[in-house]
């Protein structure tokens, strides 16, 4: 079984240590990553702007890059997602559609392989602080990730959960939307952090690391001590520090 990571832009250029997180916690799993280095953006920003033409010359390199594969797993629900626009983006490519439609079906965000493919939810992890999380809107309402996440933070010892109001409400960034409307973006990220302040949590965490750098940003500018973790580093400080 060929197993890919795809790592997309902001975990390979900014937050690296969320990929070596996954690379550990999978192969404590018995599941070895092989890494296509031709792998690039998913070509999201240009799709979400309406810049298809300049979207498909990004996924192409990404369908190629993973041909191979049995599985894709991603740390991000959002770029997870984009995979999903692909047959739309090729419809009139027949060799690229076939090939959008097998990644597709073989794409996964990470704590939806863990649970839903592996069967692993328990994976010895301690972590005695108290923690919240923040379900992005890519993965808890279009990929449909809800349960996976809170069954991994459920088998943590020593973790104290406590969920934050309004969880589900958009924390403000949406990739260009932050730039183009950054009053509102401004004022979204605001009350998601109003909101996580209010559960008193020692550490934030999530599936996508865009959002969690746009809600760390706003954490940080009001000096507010909350570390704010992506749930693989979570999971693999847990096992690390035992």
């Amino acid at each position: 079984m060929k197993v890919s990571l795809f790592i997309t832009c902001l975990s390979d250029a900014v937050y690296p240590a969320v990929g070596e997180a996954m690379v550990r916690l999978l192969a404590a799993a018995g599941v070895a990553l092989d890494f296509p280095k031709v792998q690039t953006c998913c070509g999201q920003p240009a799709y979400n702007s309406g810049y298809w033409k300049e979207a498909r010359t990004t996924a192409r390199t990404i369908l190629d890059a993973f041909e191979d594969s049995d599985f894709v797993i991603s740390p991000s629900g959002s770029c997870t997602y984009m995979v999903h626009h692909y047959p739309e983006l090729f419809k009139d490519e027949p060799v690229y559609y076939a090939k959008a439609e097998r990644l597709q079906q073989k794409t996964y965000e990470f704590a939806q392989f863990m649970v839903s493919v592996l069967d692993v939810t328990d994976i010895g992890a301690v972590f005695p602080h108290k923690v919240t999380y923040h379900p992005s809107c890519h993965g808890s309402r279009l990929l449909g990730v809800k349960n996976e996440p809170m069954e991994l933070l459920r088998h943590v010892r020593g973790l104290e959960f406590v969920p934050i109001p309004y969880a589900e409400d958009c924390c403000g960034f949406g990739g260009t939307f932050a730039v183009k409307m950054a009053p509102i973006s401004g004022a979204m990220v605001t009350e998601k952090v109003d909101h996580i302040r209010e559960t008193g949590a020692e550490v934030l965490v999530g599936l996508d690391m865009a959002c969690l750098m746009n809600i760390a940003g706003n954490l940080r500018y009001r000096n507010e001590p909350v570390r704010v973790m992506h749930l693989a580093e979570l999971l693999y400080e847990g096992v690390k520090g035992r």
